[in-house]
């Protein structure tokens, strides 16, 4: 037996969803790229949303929209994929790493004052494990020092905050469609916004900077002409990754659902453990459980780890702080120190968590974890 941290729930009607757009006229550039968008951004609340290739590309994406460039600094959290900071060194600029908060594990905002500066541009605020960041004083902040934010929430989709869905209040808001994530493209992912500029500077990034938009073209000399304005990437998503994310889109809130009954059974089962720290859950928010990750205490982390492995659980640890990684060491970062999120990683372990996630399966998980953290007692 073997039992993944994560994992894609993929159907029937997923594969006939994919065997239908194989069949068709169009694989890619074609009508359910759009309409996939539209789905989503119907869902979170936003005016426009750009499906692109991955994650990634989103967040590179949504940093050319913004503007940075060399000399910008944008501030954003160590916990995360190293995604969340190399999207600022890809256009130019430099990431700066604030602190986490050490209850909800996300950025915390204290600490990105204290790292604002007179060339500081943007917060990419990262919804750690899908827990939304405290966006109210992240949003106060950029407010008052004029920043843009874009939110990180590849791990989010169908989290929300204070009553609004992820994905329907920042600058930009970035998702994943990774198979780990809440739903799949296989690969995927896309940007929201409620700015039509922004909006369209995302989409001429997504395909070479290239456009047929007449309102944009210096000329027109018929109905075949198009030009490149600006400098952008071949970052586009197929319609046969978009009809899996439609269909997918379909059951997202029972796999958000399920996802939380799972929480729910571990926080139980881990409550009286007094070697795990269960995740803290913020008032007015709902989690949606991308990760499910327990710290350790009095115990060695990694004979726990290896135990779980050694029993077919795959456990893994999200994440090590991005700005310990050699690249970052060689390129300036070597005096950086953030301790509450170095703290964090020595005592962290991620634990299954998807919608397939059996019940016998998780008791297992649960039985193996106790028995792990009690039998290492140091």
């Amino acid at each position: 037996m073997y039992i993944p941290y994560g994992r894609q729930s993929i159907d029937d009607e997923d594969i006939q969803a994919v065997i239908e757009t194989l069949r068709s006229d169009f694989l890619t550039t074609g009508p359910k790229v759009e309409e996939f968008e539209q789905c989503v951004a119907d869902y979170v609340g936003a005016k426009y949303a750009v499906a692109i290739s991955n994650g990634t590309a989103a967040l590179h994406a949504a940093c050319f929209a913004a503007g940075i460039g060399e000399g910008d600094e944008v501030i954003t959290t160590p916990i995360t994929f190293a995604a969340s900071a190399n999207c600022a060194l890809y256009c130019g600029g430099t990431p700066v790493f604030a602190d986490i908060d050490p209850i909800t594990y996300n950025i915390d905002p204290k600490d990105i004052k204290r790292k604002i500066t007179k060339r500081t541009k943007a917060i990419v605020a990262v919804h750690y494990t899908g827990q939304p960041c405290d966006m109210d004083a992240i949003h106060a902040i950029a407010k008052e020092h004029n920043l843009l934010v874009i939110e990180d929430a590849a791990h989010a989709l169908g989290a929300d905050y204070n009553g609004r869905k992820i994905g329907s209040m920042s600058d930009m808001t970035t998702f994943s469609f990774h198979p780990v994530k809440h739903i799949t493209t296989a690969e995927g992912g896309m940007i929201m916004t409620n700015n039509k500029e922004l909006y369209e500077k995302l989409m001429l990034f997504r395909t070479h900077g290239i456009t047929r938009n007449s309102e944009l073209l210096s000329k027109d000399e018929g109905p075949w002409y198009y030009e490149q304005i600006d400098l952008g990437y071949n970052y586009r998503i197929t319609d046969v990754q978009c009809a899996l994310g439609i269909s997918q889109m379909r059951k997202l809130d029972a796999f958000v659902a399920k996802r939380r009954e799972i929480a729910k059974r571990y926080d139980q089962a881990f409550a009286e453990n007094p070697n795990i720290v269960i995740p803290y859950q913020m008032e007015g928010c709902n989690n949606s459980y991308h990760l499910y990750v327990i710290q350790v205490n009095n115990v060695d982390r990694r004979t726990v780890f290896e135990g779980l492995r050694a029993a077919g659980i795959g456990v893994n640890v999200h994440y090590i702080p991005v700005y310990t990684f050699p690249y970052y060491r060689e390129h300036g970062y070597e005096q950086v120190k953030c301790e509450q999120a170095e703290d964090f990683y020595e005592r962290i372990i991620s634990i299954p968590m998807y919608p397939d996630l059996s019940l016998e399966e998780q008791d297992y998980v649960i039985e193996q974890v106790n028995k792990l953290t009690v039998a290492n007692n140091n």
